[in-house]
């Protein structure tokens, strides 16, 4: 009996043989520098080109390529490279960017001559439309900046008469408010009253202000001086001032409505109006701050009172008693004339309330 081994099941793998690196025996050569070497190599290179086809290139309009490299190819070009078609479009010749079908993008910048003059006139149109839509609609109520530059218009030699004027009404002619002629024939509305810098009865604005600012001023003083200042002095004083100024407006307005005064004037007019009665106020509380004496001190107070509402009497005449040969208005009555009359007197004595409780700071 003959034995023959039995084949084994096991295998195992031949031993891995790790490949040797070679060198090569010289280095590759280098790229050619000019792109007509007849080396045959291929390199990534980009025309120059002009901002704008720079633009156009690196935003995708112009062209259908965009996202693939340019091949520029000095020998032979591989296969496959090149613009791929788009549908529906015709290809366009070697050296001529493409286009999007339907769009055109213009050269400088996406505008061109033409283009930017209608923009800039149509901007023009647009700007000059909304700046006569606000003075129209809001500047006539809310912020006549004309009004505003007439009570405004004013020199030192106004300020100074005026300020005598406020002070000294007692022999002051005439009262009557200058009027600017029209050079327009066709100009029949209300009549334009010079500015202040050429009229001395000409209300304005400028002294009402600053006697305001420097009666909020010497009232704080007077707090310093007692040894009661505190900030909110400043703004109490203010509100306090203001509101008087806009409850005498108020009182006007009321009473030219009730008794039928068409020309009642500007609001402007009756705040500088209301506004001049600072003028007696600082100088009653500079008194009283100089001079500890209470006899003094409330005789500069009953003369810049009467001042005052002497001052008003006359200036508001134009606008309670209006020239029909000026304003256009019918004649008055007899009772009517005697109304308005009697109005006046009431606008002069309610000075020595308004006053009274602006001076005790």
């Amino acid at each position: 009996m003959s034995y023959y081994p039995q084949p084994s099941t096991s295998y195992s793998p031949p031993p891995l043989q790790h490949p040797i690196p070679t060198h090569p025996p010289a280095a590759p050569p280098e790229p050619p520098e000019t792109p007509g070497s007849p080396s045959g190599y291929m390199r990534f290179t980009s025309n120059p080109t002009s901002p704008e086809q720079q633009y156009a290139q690196t935003s995708g309009y112009n062209n259908p390529q965009y996202g693939q490299p340019q091949w520029q190819s000095f020998g032979a070009v591989p296969a496959g490279v090149g613009a791929v078609p788009v549908p529906g479009t015709q290809p366009m010749p070697p050296g001529q960017p493409g286009t999007v079908p339907g769009f055109s993008f213009p050269s400088a910048w996406g505008v061109n001559d033409t283009t930017a003059q209608m923009g800039v006139q149509l901007g023009r149109s647009a700007v000059a439309a909304g700046q006569d839509y606000m003075e129209k609609n809001f500047g006539q109520h809310l912020l006549p900046l004309s009004m505003l530059k007439h009570q405004f218009n004013v020199s030192n030699h106004y300020v100074l008469k005026k300020l005598q004027l406020v002070l000294f009404p007692w022999r002051h002619k005439p009262w009557t408010r200058r009027i600017q002629q029209s050079t327009d024939a066709q100009d029949v509305g209300p009549p334009r009253y010079a500015p202040p810098r050429d009229d001395l009865n000409s209300p304005d604005l400028y002294i009402p202000v600053m006697a305001l600012v420097t009666y909020v001023l010497v009232a704080a003083v007077k707090k310093g001086l007692k040894g009661r200042f505190e900030p909110e002095v400043l703004g109490l004083t203010a509100s306090k001032a203001l509101a008087i100024v806009v409850i005498e407006c108020a009182v006007v307005r009321l009473g030219c409505y009730f008794l039928s005064i068409q020309s009642t004037g500007q609001f402007m007019d009756l705040l500088a109006f209301g506004g001049y009665k600072f003028v007696g106020i600082i100088v009653t509380l500079l008194a009283g701050m100089l001079y500890s004496g209470n006899l003094l001190y409330w005789t500069v107070f009953v003369y810049c009172f009467l001042a005052n509402a002497f001052f008003l009497l006359r200036s508001l005449r134009s606008v309670v008693l209006p020239d029909p040969s000026v304003s256009h208005s019918a004649p008055l009555t007899h009772g009517q004339r005697s109304l308005r009359v009697q109005f006046l007197f009431v606008l002069a004595m309610l000075q020595i309330a308004y006053m009274g409780v602006l001076v005790r700071v």
